[in-house]
């Protein structure tokens, strides 16, 4: 059915998602009103009024409904892409729960840790792992447990940790101005769809794009001014989404990284400098890229298409670079744009 009508399934997912998010967000931001939800003004954050931090539960529930009309009209003819696909739902709604968790008890960094931790190993739990990647020097396939003899799967399990971690800390520092980390998400989940579809993975494309309507229905409720935060039960789950989802097709790392490189190389260029000033990399700061660039005399919005620019730029290369090398090529040349600016910022502001 796919192979006859291969527009309709992604397009039904698609706004199915998106009208559910629609729909939902004014129910989250009632919710959080009245659990308390809410993000103050003052310290580091930079909006003038008490803000709702529930707009994860919208996402979840958009996510969710898009992806179970995908179950039920397509599902993956693969019983192991259905294992697959289980893992990242479930994954998602446990990283969805305890962000929700945080977001009303506001915990330590290392309970952050545990459960990113938790839902990296769910992920594994169900093959959905880093297992072998394609060498951008050479062009060939690297299958990790082959490579290091023995105690290879202990390396896979550790890079898939890391991986997933570190996705779900990008998108949550990402997650600084009004509609930047649900614009960005939208933008990799459009890319990850376009490529699964390319590599003939129609099934498996309903993900990203049940994703992506959910986020796309979310905006108009974040961007500046916001009326609703996606908090961090909506940063857990849209960061555990992206990162899994990333994982279950070939190459798509690579579009991973470089849509998403410009908050990566951020995240990192904050945790060294932060190392280097004797300051815990997990304390709140205000010196993110999107903060300097705001310091600068950007407006919010101006700060927000940039980053929409940029990525789906660089996302767009992974998907037409003619090889792996080219898109090394582009990932280093995003790198050192990103670092440049960086550090050229530092200096002046």
């Amino acid at each position: 059915m796919l192979a006859h009508f291969a527009w309709l399934p992604p397009l039904v997912v698609f706004w199915v998602s998106l009208l559910v998010a629609l729909a939902t967000v004014p129910l989250s931001i009632w919710v959080g009103r009245q659990w308390m939800l809410v993000d103050r003004p003052g310290g580091r954050h930079i909006h003038q009024k008490m803000v709702p931090r529930s707009g994860g539960i919208a996402l979840l529930i958009a996510f969710f409904c898009g992806t179970g009309v995908a179950l039920t009209f397509w599902p993956p003819a693969n019983p192991e892409d259905m294992r697959r696909l289980s893992a990242v739902l479930a994954g998602s709604g446990i990283a969805f729960l305890f962000g929700l968790w945080d977001d009303r008890r506001e915990l330590p960094a290392w309970p952050q840790f545990l459960a990113q931790a938790a839902v990296a190993l769910v992920a594994t739990a169900g093959t959905v792992f880093i297992e072998r990647f394609t060498n951008p020097l050479t062009g060939q396939l690297v299958i990790i447990p082959d490579l290091v003899p023995y105690v290879g799967w202990g390396f896979v399990v550790a890079i898939t940790l890391f991986w997933v971690m570190g996705m779900i800390n990008t998108v949550n520092w990402l997650d600084g101005l009004d509609g930047l980390a649900a614009g960005v998400g939208c933008i990799a989940a459009v890319l990850f769809a376009i490529h699964s579809f390319h590599l003939g993975q129609a099934e498996i494309a309903l993900f990203p794009t049940a994703l992506a309507g959910a986020c796309l229905g979310f905006l108009p409720f974040n961007f500046h001014p916001a009326r609703v935060f996606m908090g961090t039960s909506g940063a857990m789950l849209l960061g555990y989404a992206l990162a899994t989802l990333s994982i279950l097709a070939p190459a798509r790392i690579a579009t991973a990284l470089l849509v998403l490189g410009v908050p990566i190389v951020d995240v990192a260029w904050i945790i060294v400098q932060r190392w280097r000033r004797g300051v815990s990399a997990t304390q709140s700061g205000r010196d993110h890229l999107h903060h300097r660039l705001l310091e600068l005399g950007l407006s919010q919005r101006q700060i927000v298409v940039l980053y929409y620019v940029l990525c789906t730029a660089f996302g767009a290369m992974a998907l037409v670079g003619p090889s792996p090398r080219f898109k090394l090529i582009a990932l280093g040349v995003l790198s050192a744009g990103v670092l440049s600016a960086l550090a050229w910022l530092s200096r002046k502001l």
